[in-house]
């Protein structure tokens, strides 16, 4: 940021665009760094300062649908409001926005969300991104709105010790559930168990998928909570107990297909074991957003809800954080610190 004269700001931001559609993993090379010089601001609006950043799953595939080349990266960050011509936003304070991978941006306030009421000094603003953010809300309206949780029930999840999958898993510990959880490593499968799994297995290193799923809970699963797809889906789907729940809130292992994936039909254990099976996209519950923030943000507080963030420092490092992700490297939250 530079200044042109005592009254008026001029400012470079930096954005990521993407210059090619993936094909397969991502790589830095369908990155572009962009300058971008922003206009003074009118009356109304107000100039945002990006101070965390989300890297997420569903960035790969909606690239595909949504975006051309050229198009900024889509993408939310919280956000420091440094200059303000807009009486709802003081200058200083912290919004969570979706403006995508840039550092500077121009918003009118429509799409800014304040932090939540109540928000601990202690607690890092960079959490609005995951546990008390979209992942957290995925978490809590696909497992108690969705799947419908009560007490008592065996719950499956998989990418467990990710932003999405880690919260599931302790909501229904809180529900008075068994959880069982995989994850791509042995640090992972210990965070798991570190947080309240009751069963947690490396998918990777197991001889049978069928047989550890077995182990784990020998009667079966009511609730499956599915971030994966692919062959895990394939196999899971036939050791659900009757009348079984199944929320689909993403397919992390087929994003980087080129070709797609055949599944085993799952017709057979649908039909006989009656069970029912919905697709979620979490945006659909946003009329409901402030409620979940609400109990997300008390669950923090009180302990009960724990998280971890695997940070990246500096911007030019995006599409590394990104990349990351379909390499998993994280253990919970994504997050690009500016």
């Amino acid at each position: 940021m530079r200044v042109t004269s005592f009254d008026q700001w001029m400012v470079t931001a930096k954005a990521w665009a993407l210059k090619k559609h993936f094909d397969g993993l991502p790589k830095s090379s369908d990155f572009e760094l962009k300058t971008i010089e922003l206009p003074n601001l009118k009356d109304g609006q107000l100039l945002l300062e990006s101070v965390f950043l989300s890297v997420d799953p569903y960035m790969r595939p909606y690239s595909q649908m949504e975006m051309k080349e050229g198009d900024i990266m889509i993408g939310t960050q919280v956000a420091r409001i440094v200059e303000s011509k807009n009486p709802a936003f003081t200058v200083g304070s912290c919004v969570v926005a979706n403006g995508g991978w840039r550092t500077h941006f121009i918003s009118d306030g429509k799409d800014l969300l304040h932090l939540p009421s109540g928000w601990p000094e202690s607690l890092p603003k960079s959490v609005a991104l995951g546990t008390i953010g979209m992942p957290g809300l995925s978490a809590y309206f696909g497992l108690l709105e969705v799947c419908k949780v009560k007490p008592g029930d065996t719950v499956l999840v998989n990418a467990a010790a990710g932003a999405v999958g880690s919260v599931v898993g302790q909501i229904a510990k809180i529900g008075g559930c068994k959880v069982v959880g995989c994850a791509g490593s042995d640090d992972k499968v210990a965070y798991l168990k570190s947080i309240g799994f009751d069963e947690a297995f490396n998918y990777k290193t197991v001889a049978s998928l069928d047989e550890a799923l077995r182990k784990a809970s020998p009667d079966g699963y009511d609730c499956f909570f599915d971030n994966v797809g692919g062959e895990f889906f394939s196999v899971a789907v036939y050791q659900m107990k009757m009348f079984g729940r199944i929320v689909v809130c993403g397919a992390v292992s087929q994003y980087n297909d080129t070709v797609p994936q055949k599944g085993t039909s799952v017709h057979f254990p649908m039909i006989l074991k009656q069970l029912r099976m919905e697709g979620f996209v979490v945006t659909s519950w946003y009329n409901r957003r402030e409620e979940a923030l609400k109990a997300l943000l008390k669950w923090v507080v009180e302990g009960k809800l724990k998280f971890h963030e695997h940070i990246t420092e500096g911007f030019e490092n995006m599409p590394m954080a990104f990349i990351g992700l379909f390499k998993g490297e994280n253990l919970g939250k994504a997050i690009v610190k500016v």
